[in-house]
């Protein structure tokens, strides 16, 4: 405990020093070099955590009667070390990308106090230091996103990220106080001690599903993550998509699974509808975008979809005493987090890595970048072919995993699930397919083929913190996807909490081969598929080098149709996914393409126009917006009443007030 305790407060003064000094060269270093030695601690610590004792630590600030709680468990010890994961990560690559930061004083204080805010979050053992970090988290992510505010659409994303952050912090508020009762436990133990009512139970899950899913991107709560993601540092995306997301996850798991008790089957009903929500409609705006960071935002949506999948099934068979399937989802979707930390972060890396070389976010404007930037180029590959769930990399192993949580569900009582769980099955199978799609789009249209602009054709490789940050994510990915029996073997004391029961230890297992069941039912060997993959490469290499001809036939290449040598006659991102635009987008957003043909003898070119809209946003936050504007003007006289009035306001809402509070005791 006392090393974790420590790390927040050693954050703290690095971001002190990061607004006493942020000018000088050597301050980057120092906050950043620092950032990375705290979060390999954490990342140290969390690990140990997952078969050490329960830790801890009572300070005297906080709440004058419980003081500030501080706990390490399994559970906390686990996203202690994906936040220690990603924040090393990320300060690794910040050593090198941040060298072009034109204000570095807008960032170096907030970035290592927005890490102590995510671990104090994870640690927080009461709902006042829970919610304290939560706040924390949420006001320093919300001054990096704002630290580029004069660039176009960044104020704006910024004022959305805070509205949505308050909203997610009231919702947390609302939940602790309805745990908490009229005696005022707010302690997380005195929660445990004494479960809420069932219709209360019900009011703080679809709370926290709102707090919680707010942050993590829930649809219809992930409208701030395509704006905020693309106005933050490239490392600071990184941070918000492969680790805040997973701290929201975190307080879902910790007020869900643990405080909240045993839970009724419809709540695995509601999470599984909302996470097959999220994750087809999140891969489908990623597929629809050329914005390469909007890109990986609502990819993050979609994975964000898959993890609530997975919690949402461990709820309806916790809910039903089936607990080793509990134990296998809750595995599954705790393995996807990780994951998503791991080949999310990489992916931010590279673009980030193309931004700085190239000065563009846009795809259509990219191209080529495998011969500038080859290193690179193959990170991001790696990055690509994980997120598109290929084996033998990470992203199949979690997503095999749910798969075989959704065909292992028994004979369940309720409609609900009998319904729910297949439809969530083929919504993965969707999203998956999709993901593949949309990640060979970016990788093909932004790396491959020619330059489509002076700005490609002119960039250079990532500096070395930065290579060295991506290529140590890639081996993560490719290392966490040949081995996935150690990483489910590791999840099990926090599975075995939060479930009583864990998966069947794997690494007993003959050739590392992982069967969630039983071998005979379903299994899956990482380790044989890359050695499989390797050997084929090889020979295939061989076999071409060896048995080709050596003579030399020279004749005009095939022009697929278009002799023109040009960029232009390139396929685009557009037209790479026109196809499924016309499929699914053109009911499900709207979609509707405009072509202006000139008149003959008009020498302007034609245009084809593509407009697509976000039914959430038009249906749901748009008249919201209208709404609090409308409100506000008619509110406005308010401030210009009497001394008299303004004091008759305070004594009616203290009226109410005692009233509300006599009916609650």
């Amino acid at each position: 405990m006392m090393p974790v305790a420590l790390t927040v407060p050693g954050l703290l003064v690095l971001a002190l020093v990061g607004a006493a000094a942020a000018r000088l060269a050597v301050t980057r270093i120092v906050v950043y070099g620092g950032s990375l030695v705290f979060c390999a601690g954490l990342l140290a610590a969390g690990v140990n955590a997952l078969t050490a004792p329960v830790a801890h630590l009572v300070l005297p600030i906080g709440l004058p009667w419980i003081g500030l709680q501080l706990r390490v468990d399994a559970l906390a010890g686990f996203f202690l070390a994906l936040i220690g994961l990603g924040g090393a990560g990320a300060s690794l690559f910040a050593l090198g990308y941040a060298r072009h930061e034109h204000h570095p004083e807008r960032v170096l204080p907030f970035y290592p106090a927005f890490l102590a805010g995510m671990a104090l979050v994870v640690i927080a053992d009461d709902a006042f230091s829970f919610l304290f970090a939560w706040e924390l988290m949420s006001l320093t992510s919300w001054a990096l996103v704002l630290a580029h505010h004069k660039e176009a659409g960044n104020t704006g994303a910024g004022f959305v990220y805070l509205i949505m952050a308050t909203f997610s912090g009231m919702a947390l508020l609302l939940a602790f106080g309805l745990l908490a009762g009229p005696q005022g436990a707010y302690a997380f133990d005195a929660m445990r001690a004494h479960p809420p009512t069932t219709a209360i139970a019900a009011t703080v899950l679809v709370v926290t599903l709102i707090g919680a899913g707010s942050k993590a991107g829930l649809v219809p709560l992930h409208v701030w993550l395509p704006q905020a993601h693309p106005a933050a540092p490239s490392h600071v995306s990184a941070l918000m998509s492969g680790v805040m997301t997973k701290v929201a996850i975190y307080g879902f798991i910790r007020i869900v699974f643990d405080l909240l008790g045993p839970t009724e089957w419809w709540s695995g009903t509601v999470v599984l509808a909302l996470g097959g929500a999220t994750a087809v409609l999140g891969v489908l705006h990623a597929v629809m975008e050329r914005d390469l960071k909007r890109l990986l935002a609502y990819s993050t949506v979609e994975n964000i979809g898959i993890v609530f999948i997975g919690l949402g099934l461990a709820l309806a068979f916790r809910a039903n005493g089936f607990t080793a399937g509990a134990a296998l989802a809750l595995t599954a979707a705790l393995f996807h987090a990780l994951n998503h930390t791991l080949f999310k972060s990489l992916l931010f890396f590279g673009a980030g890595a193309v931004l700085d070389a190239t000065g563009q976010r846009d795809m259509e404007t990219l191209g080529g970048l495998i011969h500038r930037m080859p290193r690179t180029a193959v990170a991001v590959l790696v990055g690509c072919a994980a997120i598109a769930a290929l084996p033998p990399l990470n992203g199949f192993a979690s997503e095999w995993l749910t798969f075989q949580a959704v065909l292992l569900h028994p004979d369940l009582p309720q409609w609900g699930l009998k319904l729910m769980i297949p439809v969530d099955g083929a919504a993965l199978a969707l999203a998956a397919a999709l993901a593949a799609s949309c990640f060979v789009r970016a990788y093909g249209i932004c790396f491959l083929g020619r330059p489509r602009s002076q700005a490609a054709a002119q960039a250079r490789e990532a500096d070395f913190w930065s290579v060295a940050a991506m290529a140590g994510f890639a081996g993560l990915c490719l290392l966490t996807g040949v081995f996935p029996g150690a990483v489910i073997d590791t999840l099990a004391p926090v599975v075995q909490t939060l479930t009583t029961a864990r998966m069947p230890v794997q690494l007993s297992n003959t050739w590392l081969t992982i069967a969630p069941v039983a071998a005979s039912r379903s299994s899956y060997n990482g380790l044989l598929v890359f050695g499989f993959i390797a050997v084929s490469m090889i020979l295939t290499l061989l076999a071409v080098s060896r048995l080709s001809t050596r003579g030399v036939r020279r004749a005009p290449p095939w022009d697929c149709g278009f002799p023109d040598p040009t960029p232009l006659s390139q396929y685009s991102a557009g037209s790479f996914a026109q196809p499924i635009r016309r499929v699914f987008a053109t009911v499900l957003f709207r979609a509707k393409d405009t072509v202006t043909m000139p008149p003959p003898g008009d020498s302007r070119p034609a245009t084809i126009t593509h407009h697509i809209t976000d039914p959430v946003w038009d249906g749901v936050y748009a008249p919201l917006g209208r709404a609090v504007l409308w409100i506000a003007e008619k509110a406005n006289v308010l401030q210009f009443l009497t001394i008299r009035r303004y004091l008759g306001f305070v004594f009616g809402a203290l009226v109410v007030l005692l009233m509300a509070l006599t009916i609650w005791q």
